[in-house]
């Protein structure tokens, strides 16, 4: 179970991350970016460590080797916690960061997984993204 609290500070800092990336300021986002990422690591492996706040980070992270990195390690908590709505939506950001770098092979993988989880989950607007890119892939 999360920290109510937690999830607000992580939700407001998104929310101000998207606002500082629409008006182009470079500082600021940097700045939010950083107190997401001091956030993570002064959390993680304590009882606050929860992988919302990994996967948020990994969203913002402009390199896509970092940003798996990130989502794998937010994959390993949701997994740990059988967190299946986490689960669905990181396996399946992981595959968009894959593909993206021209890695098909492990997008699927990660898309095979995504699917798994997502058996159990309500969201069906994600669970067809994760269809309809695995059929693309496989195509």
């Amino acid at each position: 179970m999360m920290n109510t609290k937690l999830y607000k500070v992580v939700l407001n800092l998104a929310g101000e991350l998207v606002e500082a990336a629409q008006r182009k300021d470079q500082k600021r986002f940097d700045m939010l970016y950083k107190q997401l990422a001091t956030l993570c690591t002064d959390n993680e492996n304590t009882p606050k460590d929860h992988p919302v706040q990994w996967e948020t980070l990994a969203d913002f992270t402009d390199e896509f080797a970092d940003a798996i990195t990130l989502y794998e390690k937010a994959l390993v908590k949701a997994t740990a916690i059988n967190a299946k709505d986490y689960m669905s939506s990181i396996s399946y950001s992981l595959a968009t960061m894959h593909v993206e770098l021209g890695q098909i092979d492990e997008a699927i993988i990660a898309l095979e997984s995504a699917k798994v989880s997502a058996n159990k989950i309500a969201d069906k607007e994600l669970k067809a993204e994760i269809d309809t890119l695995l059929a693309d892939l496989q195509n």
